[in-house]
């Protein structure tokens, strides 16, 4: 088994070493030994627990959702039923994001429609005044 220094492991994954003290913490990663003068190491499966957790996050979970997984696992559990459900509530949310982004763009695209106003008035930009009249 390789042992891995926290600073080794935060540069290879570009990262800052308090993110792994924080997941420690919240036990994501697994305690770390410690060399006698108290640097933390890590062995082989905590660097693929971070690979793990770093894939987890690109995909668009949060750390509790992660965590969650990781339980499973850690319970002799395979955490797949659990990850497609995750899953199917991110796209949820990305299916509502998109249905909110398509409505502001309408709303954008109706505001470059106004007609430009050639006389002050008071309102510091009648497009933005006008943006708060539409729902």
């Amino acid at each position: 088994m390789s042992r891995h220094f926290i600073g080794d492991i935060a540069g290879k994954f570009g990262l800052n070493p308090r993110t792994l003290r924080y997941y420690e913490t919240i036990g994501i990663l697994p305690k770390a030994g410690r060399t006698e003068s108290g640097y933390r190491v890590y062995g082989d499966s905590a660097v693929e627990r971070l690979e793990f957790v770093l894939k987890a996050k690109s995909i668009g979970l949060k750390l509790d959702e992660i965590k969650k997984i990781i339980d499973l696992h850690e319970r002799g559990e395979v955490p797949c039923e659990c990850t497609k459900d995750l899953i199917r509530g991110k796209i949820n949310e990305i299916e509502e994001k998109i249905t909110n982004l398509l409505d502001l763009k309408g709303r954008l695209e109706n505001l470059l429609k106004l007609k430009k106003h050639r006389v002050a008035t008071k309102s510091i930009c009648p497009i933005i005044t006008e943006s708060q009249k539409s729902p």
